[in-house]
């Protein structure tokens, strides 16, 4: 029998400290299993449609010994609906980082990413924040991770 458990899932804009909080979030949460899928990337390439599906495989299957699973990554609800192993969640629940845009375009730059792609992340990051409450069910909590320390955001994301 499947055992069915809620999977989280921690997005946000590129630049919004997702990958930032893996390491505290997995400290705090031993229990749980904490994933950045970006790490398969070089592995698979930029197919996110098979990342996904790989990523909601790896958390069903955690979810039969029973250990729920945060994922941070950019991973919206109509994408995961798609995912094969999507019914096999009890709900899939969604937490968003935000930061302003002066921090992110700071976090972005010290990556060397062009002035086109940190817009079109900027545009992303506001985007999240006017469907939150209206795509989401529940309404998708925002953390900002502007000015605040990685071990307030994961506990905030614990919570």
């Amino acid at each position: 029998m499947e055992n069915k458990l809620p999977l989280f899932i921690v997005t946000g804009a590129s630049g919004s400290g997702k990958t930032y909080v893996v390491q505290e979030l997995r400290r705090i949460m031993p229990d749980s299993d904490v994933f950045d899928p970006d790490n398969i990337v070089e592995f698979i390439g930029h197919d996110w449609e098979k990342m996904r599906n790989i990523w909601l495989r790896v958390a069903r299957n955690i979810a039969q010994s029973g250990r729920m699973t945060i994922i941070c990554g950019s991973m919206m609800p109509w994408d995961i609906e798609k995912c094969v192993d999507f019914p096999y969640f009890k709900h899939v629940y969604y937490i968003n980082l935000h930061c302003n845009e002066e921090t992110r375009e700071k976090r972005l730059l010290e990556r060397n990413w062009s002035e086109e792609m940190i817009q079109d992340h900027k545009n992303f990051a506001k985007a999240l924040l006017d469907i939150a409450d209206k795509n989401f069910n529940p309404p998708m909590t925002t953390i900002d991770t502007t000015d605040t320390d990685v071990t307030l955001v994961a506990s905030q994301i614990k919570e």
